[in-house]
């Protein structure tokens, strides 16, 4: 099984894949369009690897963290999610946006995905929360989530307002949990204009 290569990339291919040889033998690595990005052929590279196995074919998957490759194989892990819509995930959502996107139930982020519906979306929800070290977001308790539905209301106003996914979600993330969402969408607002104006 092969946990990890260190070696020379010898060809990139804009599909999604690099070739790295090591000791002098060549090792065929799926990569996130990211990882790609700095894969440049002649350089030296590391990458955390998948071994991939079924019984028709292998294949490897590269991560340029431990992170990402844990997360890869809590995603293939979930019903119905393959190697190629985990690498999909991963290549649109971080492990650490992920961990929000699941903590936070927000659906529309994960349907930024290619090959993912709203239906699947709401099912990979429930599955990775299982999956994956997602936190208890402040204000979500056994006694109500006053506070997490004030801040899919802000959310949903921010979008309404033209605001991308990760500049809502980023900002969302420092907002003091609250179930007065007039006030959240107040500092948010705040927030994002000090952003863009700096």
């Amino acid at each position: 099984m092969i946990g990890s290569l260190r070696g020379s990339v010898l060809e990139r291919d804009l599909t999604g894949s690099v070739l790295i040889e090591v000791a002098g033998v060549g090792y065929v690595v799926n990569v996130t369009q990211r990882a790609l990005a700095e894969l440049e052929p002649s350089s030296q590279a590391f990458l955390y690897v998948h071994h991939h196995i079924r019984e028709d074919a292998q294949a490897l998957f590269g991560f340029l963290t431990r992170d990402e490759r844990m997360t890869f194989q809590s995603l293939i892990a979930a019903h119905g999610v393959g190697p190629t819509l985990a690498l999909a995930i991963l290549a649109t959502h971080p492990p650490t946006a992920l961990v929000d996107i699941v903590a936070s139930g927000d659906v529309g982020s994960l349907t930024l995905v290619p090959g993912v519906g709203k239906k699947t979306a709401e099912r990979l929800l429930i599955e990775l929360k299982e999956r994956l070290h997602v936190p208890v977001l402040e204000g979500v308790g056994p006694s109500g989530s006053g506070g997490s539905s004030a801040m899919a209301d802000v959310r949903e106003a921010l979008a309404g307002l033209g605001y991308g996914d990760a500049e809502i979600r980023d900002t969302l993330r420092e907002l003091q949990s609250t179930d007065d969402a007039a006030s959240l969408l107040r500092d948010a607002l705040k927030l994002l204009g000090a952003r863009r104006a700096g």
